[in-house]
């Protein structure tokens, strides 16, 4: 678990999408115990090859949630980076940023898969979206210290960054467990690239 030495409080936008995803996830839980029903697979992002896809999965995706511990490690990084990105940023421009990640990670999950470096298998959840907030974060409060429990070794935001990409290229190379690895650079790397033009066309200062 990630613990920052100085917390912020929700943010509007923040508290939205959390109470969104909330809200689907208890709802999904709710509907497969009565009627038995896998909403997470439904609502899942297929490939577009794939005779399940349809085109509000590239929406829904980022909703859905395969466990309380999934959800719960998203929230948490939701509210941990987002709350003060949204507060520098303004609403309109935080939840811009947001899903444009979220794009970036389900493209380059499928051009990986497309590749043959993964298989093509649907994906859920919203950490491609969570990563791309860790790389703005990592940009603009690069000497922010982070705890990452339970070893008691501070490191700053910029650091994480850089690890928790690292973490995700060679899992992702390896493919030896059930995460879009490659989901979460797209993430990244969308976001990465999107702080990038926002720099040079000088819209809207980040300090």
């Amino acid at each position: 678990m990630l613990q920052q030495f100085r917390q912020d409080r929700f943010s509007k936008g923040v508290l939205n999408l959390v109470i969104i995803n909330s809200i689907v996830f208890l709802a999904t839980m709710a509907i497969g115990d009565r009627y038995e029903i896998a909403l997470e697979d439904k609502f899942a992002l297929y490939f577009p090859i794939s005779s399940e896809f349809r085109w509000y999965q590239l929406i829904t995706h980022m909703f859905m949630h395969g466990g309380f511990f999934h959800i719960f490690l998203n929230m948490y990084g939701l509210w941990l980076f987002g709350s003060k990105l949204e507060s520098i940023w303004g609403t309109q421009r935080f939840l811009l940023y947001y899903f444009v990640c979220g794009v970036g990670a389900f493209l380059l999950h499928w051009i990986m898969g497309f590749a043959g470096f993964i298989s093509p298998s649907p994906i859920i959840g919203a950490s491609g979206a969570i990563s791309g907030l860790v790389v703005a974060y990592g940009f603009l409060f690069a000497n922010s210290e982070f705890m990452i429990m339970p070893i008691p070794i501070p490191i700053k935001a910029k650091y994480l960054a850089l690890l928790l990409g690292a973490y995700d290229l060679i899992f992702g190379l390896i493919g030896t467990d059930n995460i879009a690895h490659f989901a979460h650079i797209g993430g990244m790397l969308a976001g990465f690239i999107l702080i990038l033009f926002w720099n040079k066309n000088n819209r809207n200062s980040f300090y």
